[in-house]
């Protein structure tokens, strides 16, 4: 059998804020019927992240993660004119996250920009 990521928690403040964000941005469907302990958003038929809230948990400040998402040219399209329309920071870099570029490495096109929790999220067209 081959390994495939099939969910991962992502710490957040709001589990259900964090998750309408993060559906909106990507384009992606968000059903409050399906939250629980968790807040889920399917991004493909074999992924899931379940958005929990760390402030039910006391072993230390919410950590800040990297989540990085293989997009296609479209999407990438699609994905940016939400971040700009929503006046989100972003930046060609993991440590420039607000210079407003995007970056073009391996003749594709990479952007950075953090969600309301401070995690790095980052669209890359050519991995």
């Amino acid at each position: 059998m081959t390994i495939e990521l099939n969910h991962t928690i992502v710490p957040a403040h709001d589990r259900v804020a964090s998750a309408r964000f993060f559906a909106r941005i990507f384009g992606l469907a968000f059903d409050e019927r399906e939250v629980g302990y968790f807040a889920p958003v399917r991004v493909n038929d074999a992924l899931t992240l379940d958005f929990g809230d760390w402030s039910d948990r006391d072993d230390g400040p919410l950590p800040v993660l990297h989540y990085a998402f293989k997009v296609g040219e479209q999407e990438f399209d699609a994905i940016f004119a939400r971040i700009e329309a929503e006046g989100i920071r972003y930046g060609s870099e993991p440590y420039s996250r607000e210079d407003m570029k995007i970056n073009h490495r391996a003749g594709g096109r990479g952007v950075y920009f953090c969600d309301p929790d401070g995690h790095v999220l980052e669209l890359l067209t050519v991995g």
